[in-house]
């Protein structure tokens, strides 16, 4: 294998240093004349005969060159400095957009959109026509994709390592109001931001037998043979950082086949047969998060997981052993996070590469492994702490199985040498899960092999180690730590805002460009009535914005005077869409039965995906459509409530949404959101906050005051104490009229006339079983939602909470949590 950064394929490091970086103030002419170049010699058209995405393609061409010589620039100054490295391994990176993304880092905005101008170009047409890398599915990706940005910001050297989707999640249709998926074809046209890599290749192995070589020594070699093999290919995207001082690299592992065509089958006419290895290998690369209800969806899934974290800990220890020679200093020149615990199995890869690949003893390569590994954890619901079947570890990864065996049998042998004695105990902290199916529980072997463990948000944080982690903290007590969430307010405010972006740069002077805290003096001036003003008709802007893609995508109309109620997120139970709804179709009742009274006009909003087997949140979305087309139907309302569901949210569509948004609705059942990062980035674009006792909601609350933002419902431990006492809901409903009156309505069949028992088993659900308390937070959301009616009609007192919630929100910056996690977890020295 060759070095594989930026610089590779340089034979002389000279040539490469001669290389001159733009100026920042790169003029206009310069700028277009790469333009033309790229469109001529790179995409291969004549000015004259090229399309919109031809000019799209030179222009990223002509922007990635400059961040290319950045990037060189970096990856020389970090291998000379010997600086330590992070290694941020996902499999999720929702990057969104890159064009206008690294225009902006570089400073080139207006030097592009003039350069463009001259062209006959509009930049911001141009930038809608870049798909969104569908390479996650919510708040775990978009993390991962702004901890990679505030990295690069903040001088962090990292590669952020992850799977090449072809396809990603999925491309979200509503037919007829149910979700329908469809492939997500971003690469159709190309990608002109990566870089592929075939000269690294490694090779993945998957079942075989495995031959021992040292069987006399306890954690001794042993010698796997796959009986199958998939190579894992690199693709690079460079990661520019504020003010294109520092690049990182993202790299994703494309699955190709090692002989992609059985040439004698092929041959002898078996024309599909001949690709069934190609079929099967490239699998892994396709989609993102396959469906695993059935044995192979179950395999596929660890299949992906072992296929990224091997090709990863392999690329990683090859360029640790050429940069520093021995192993024995990895822990001082790595620092790996996992990201949840889809990268789990990298423990035992770490072990059986370090041991078997590289023959370090066994205790030496596990005093290495926990001094590089961290881990994040990102939820307490039992489902999304992941667990493999025994069987079919030791059918797909045998080697990988013995490795844990070991782990975990020296694991509890320790803590027997150490007096405990008690089998419950020590079932409760094994790695093999004995009650029931044995399984392999994946978020233990993440805890036991990292050195540090995370939560993203205070509450959650103090759930982990009350809860899931409660027998793993009692043994280890300075191991968990909380690293709440942030955001990078580059793409959040400055990119998506850039009239809000202006509005503080006009008031707080230049300085919070680089510094989100200087934010905070706007805080004095929360009462100026001018600036009230000027906020107001930055957001009216927004608002316009979006109501133009509604109409333009659902052929609806809004009032952007109306006030914008937004819940953007993934659809799950949790989450609480159906407490939202349910209180709509009580706000739609009570509408129709005092027409006369002067409510408060609302545009209700949703976006989200369900998972593709989630059957429960594909039906919340029927019905949130199916109460839509009534609702929006009825003249006798006046316009005065909406309900608009927005097909296939993804980045972009959130940065439309998010800056034209006036509530933000954050109202998951208190102590199942980990953090969240939406929260922040409406309360970052003024939006006030209508939430639970949940997550970061707490923070936020902490830094905006009570005054700022309705807090509403059961604490997380109310929750628990309510579902002790039982999670039938029918006394509770009784003695609300409103939801009696609102499940009424749906079960009658007033919004599914074509199949009145549609809503049946939802309707059961909320009154027999409540696990998510939706009826138990009813009356409290439907209060709270009349406070913040009348707040609406107080505009003065809305718009002095609206600055406030955007003063204070500084303290959530990306920059922040990764500055946090240099000193504190990874150990990386940040440049001054």
């Amino acid at each position: 294998m060759i070095e594989t950064g930026p610089t590779s394929g340089f034979a002389n490091e000279q040539v490469v240093s001669q290389i001159a970086l733009p100026s920042q103030d790169e003029d206009v002419a310069t700028l277009r004349r790469a333009i033309i170049a790229k469109l001529a010699y790179s995409v291969g058209k004549d000015p004259v005969a090229a399309s919109d995405r031809d000019w799209f393609m030179a222009t990223a061409l002509a922007v990635r060159d400059r961040i290319i010589e950045r990037w060189m620039t970096t990856t020389r100054a970090v291998k000379a400095e010997k600086r330590k490295r992070v290694y941020y391994l996902s499999l999720e990176f929702l990057m969104g957009r890159l064009l206008l993304d690294s225009v902006h880092n570089l400073g080139l905005t207006e030097t592009m959109r003039a350069a463009l101008r001259e062209l006959g170009v509009d930049l911001d047409r141009l930038r809608t026509l870049e798909p969104d890398p569908a390479l996650g599915n919510g708040g775990l990706g978009r993390l991962a994709a702004c901890y990679m940005e505030s990295m690069a910001s903040v001088g962090v050297p990292a590669h952020g390592y992850g799977i090449r989707y072809d396809h990603g999640l999925f491309r979200q249709v509503i037919k007829d109001g149910w979700q329908q998926e469809f492939p997500e074809s971003w690469l159709s046209f190309g990608n002109p931001w990566e870089f592929e890599r075939p000269e690294v290749t490694y090779p993945i192995g998957f079942g075989g037998v495995v031959e021992a070589v040292d069987p006399d020594t306890p954690g001794g070699r042993g010698r796997w043979v796959p009986a199958e093999t998939v190579d894992a290919v690199a693709y690079d995207t460079p990661v520019i950082g504020w003010r294109g001082e520092h690049v990182n690299t993202l790299r994703l592992w494309s699955a190709r086949a090692p002989d992609p065509l059985r040439l004698d089958a092929f041959n002898r006419g078996d024309h599909v047969g001949a690709l069934n290895a190609r079929s099967r290998a490239e699998a892994i690369s396709q989609v993102l998060y396959p469906s695993d209800e059935s044995p192979a969806g179950e395999e596929l899934r660890l299949r992906q997981e072992y296929f990224f974290a091997s090709a990863s800990l392999q690329d990683l220890l090859r360029r640790h052993s050429e940069e520093h020679g021995s192993l024995t200093s990895l822990s001082d020149q790595v620092a790996i996070q996992l990201n949840d615990t889809h990268p789990a199995i990298g423990v035992a890869e770490m072990m059986r590469l370090l041991v078997d690949g590289h023959g370090l003893a066994w205790d030496q390569a596990w005093e290495i492994t926990t001094g590089v590994f961290s881990y994040t954890n990102h939820t307490l619901l039992p489902e999304a702490l992941e667990s493999w079947p025994v069987a079919l570890m030791e059918r797909l990864l045998p080697r990988h199985m013995q490795i844990i065996y070991l782990i975990n049998a020296l694991h509890l042998d320790e803590l027997r040498a150490r007096g405990a004695a008690d089998e419950e105990r020590l079932a409760a902290v094994s790695l093999i899960e004995e009650h029931g199916p044995r399984r392999v529980r994946m978020g233990a072997l993440s805890f036991l092999a990292s050195h540090k463990v995370n939560g993203v948000s205070a509450l959650h944080t103090g759930l982990m180690r009350e809860t899931v982690f409660r027998d793993f903290h009692s043994l280890y007590p300075d191991r968990i730590v909380n690293k709440t969430n942030g955001i990078t307010f580059r793409r959040w405010l400055h990119q998506a805002n850039p009239g809000l972006t202006r509005l503080l740069v006009d008031v707080a002077g230049p300085r919070v460009l680089d510094d989100p805290g200087a934010m905070a003096s706007l805080v004095d001036q929360a009462d100026d009535s001018s600036l009230h003003d000027r906020l107001a008709a930055v957001r009216r802007h927004n608002k316009l914005a979006l109501a133009s893609l509604v109409q333009e995508r659902l052929g609806l109309k809004l009032d952007p005077s109306a006030m914008f109620d937004v819940q953007i997120k993934r659809i799950h139970e949790y989450k609480r869409q159906l407490l939202n709804i349910l209180e709509t179709v009580a706000l739609y009742a009570a509408m129709r039965a005092h027409p006369t009274k002067d409510w408060t006009p609302r545009v209700r909003i949703f976006a989200g995906k369900a998972a593709a087997s989630y059957h429960r949140a594909k039906l919340i979305i029927k019905l949130i459509n199916d109460v839509a087309r009534v609702v929006n139907a009825d003249a006798t309302l006046r316009g005065r409530l909406k309900i608009v569901f927005m097909p296939n949210y993804n980045v972009s569509l959130a940065e439309t949404i998010i800056p034209a948004s006036d509530l933000s609705e954050q109202i998951s059942t208190a102590g199942m959101e980990a953090s969240g990062t939406g929260n922040m980035k409406l309360a970052l674009n003024g939006a006030l906050t209508i939430g639970t006792l949940d997550g970061a909601n707490i923070e936020i609350l902490e830094h905006v005051g009570e005054d700022n933002i309705f807090i509403f419902g059961m604490t997380a431990q109310e929750v628990e104490t309510r579902r002790a006492r039982g999670i039938g809901m029918e006394e509770t409903i009784a003695a609300s009229p409103q939801l009696r009156q609102a499940l009424d309505e749906i079960s009658s069949g007033r919004f599914c006339p074509d199949e009145p028992d549609r809503y049946r088993e939802i309707v059961d659900a909320v009154t027999h079983h409540d696990h998510f308390m939706v009826a138990g937070d009813f009356d409290a959301y439907a209060d709270k939602q009349n406070d913040v009616a009348h707040r609406w009609r107080d505009q003065r007192g809305w718009w002095r909470s609206s600055m406030i919630n955007i003063a204070q929100l500084g303290w959530f910056s990306s920059d922040r949590a990764v500055r946090e996690y240099a000193e504190e977890i990874w150990k990386v020295p940040l440049k001054q």
